[in-house]
């Protein structure tokens, strides 16, 4: 089964009895279509563990519960909203076709965190400078009245 989810990215539950939790997946499941997000209270399920040999204890522990990975949500590192997965083919520089995740939303890629944040904050600073310029032209023509 082919999932938009990749081990490290941060995600939102949407369903379930954790739902509106975010965390971090931890591990990815491709056969069964489950995820296991790690993250501060989210539910955990308890499990006896046999000792292999004497040193090693044995006893009950706990450890976080697989989810369907439908009911997860990708949150975007660029734009920090939720957001479905978009598939982008381009070229590398040896003419290979590379499929990448891109959000939907902003369009920032959601393989590559560094550059997916590098674009983010281009944008906001092109936005805010034409903000200033528009500004610095108002402040100009109200004082040359």
């Amino acid at each position: 089964m082919s999932m938009n989810v990749k081990k490290g990215d941060a995600v939102k539950i949407i369903a379930g009895c954790d739902k509106g939790k975010t965390g971090q997946i931890d591990n990815v499941d491709t056969k069964s279509g489950r995820v296991v997000v790690k993250g501060d209270g989210l539910k955990t399920e308890k499990h006896f563990v046999k000792p292999r040999n004497a040193q090693e204890k044995g006893g009950i522990v706990e450890r976080e519960r697989a989810i369907d990975a439908s009911n997860v949500m990708i949150i975007c590192p660029a734009c920090g909203k939720t957001t479905k997965v978009a598939h982008k083919m381009e070229k590398d520089e040896n003419g290979k076709v590379v499929k990448e995740r891109v959000c939907k939303k902003c369009g920032a890629s959601l393989d590559n965190v560094s550059k997916a944040k590098a674009k983010a904050t281009a944008k906001k600073g092109a936005k805010t400078a034409k903000k200033a310029t528009k500004k610095a032209e108002k402040t100009d023509a109200t004082e040359n009245k």
